[in-house]
């Protein structure tokens, strides 16, 4: 599965690209994210990204999960979206 990484500098609708080329090629993705900021990039690009790939009959569904991730050698929460087509 492709894991994309958001921080809360990310642009959402090239983070939505690359979501919407993602699910068109493999057929599902993972967005990580750290911290409040990153979350909301995260949700903004979801959404762009279901807009992108609607007009080809693809509904997008995100579970979201918790998720440990090392950062600079801190171990630290992240949330993850898991990105499939219905």
């Amino acid at each position: 599965m492709e894991v994309l990484k958001v921080s809360a500098t990310s642009n959402p609708k090239s983070v939505a690209g690359a979501l919407a080329a993602v699910v068109r090629e493999k057929s599902c993705a993972e967005i990580q994210s750290v911290g409040a900021g990153a979350v909301n990039q995260a949700i903004k690009a979801i959404a762009i990204a279901r807009g992108f790939v609607a007009p080809n009959g693809i509904n997008l569904v995100c579970i979201p999960a918790f998720s440990e991730v090392q950062i600079d050698g801190e171990e630290r929460t992240a949330i993850k979206f898991i990105i499939e087509p219905r």
